[in-house]
């Protein structure tokens, strides 16, 4: 791997538990992380940018947010912009061109993730904060918990 942003040093350790996770033999896996400040120039301070190359998956996880009135907004996976990830010294870079950075970031995680798992990738780098009152809002959790509770066997 080519470290092109040193910036961007969160998703290498996601990575590494992504990789981690499926070697536990999980059938399914969500991640969520404050990944890029991309997210927040498209959805703003309120909405979680969900990327995922499942609909079953993306259809559980947007059910149970209906629930906790938290806000998502599914995002593409759009493959051509991995090109912007190609290293010529290493299989990939960590950061892609300016545009598209939210999905190249999530791209970039896609890429240790076992085929066989559903995985999803959150980013919530708007919502988990409110500037107004200058504190964490705990955003995802609720989602989560009712995900957890109501796909749990």
């Amino acid at each position: 791997m080519q470290v092109n942003n040193t910036d961007a040093e969160g998703r290498l350790t996601l990575a590494d538990a992504l990789v981690y996770a499926c070697k536990q033999g999980v059938d399914k896996i969500v991640d969520l992380a404050t990944l890029t400040g991309a997210c927040i120039v498209a959805l703003g301070p309120s909405i979680a940018g969900v990327f995922t190359p499942s609909d079953d998956l993306a259809k559980e996880v947007f059910e149970a947010s209906e629930v906790s009135g938290e806000k998502f907004w599914r995002m593409p996976l759009e493959e051509s912009y991995w090109e912007s990830m190609k290293s010529g010294v290493a299989d990939m870079v960590n950061t892609g061109g300016r545009q598209g950075g939210a999905i190249t970031a999530a791209l970039f995680l896609k890429q240790f993730v076992d085929e066989k798992v559903q995985w999803m990738h959150i980013d919530l780098a708007g919502p988990v904060w409110n500037d107004k009152k200058r504190v964490a809002t705990g955003f995802g959790i609720a989602t989560l918990v009712e995900w957890v509770l109501k796909n749990s066997s």
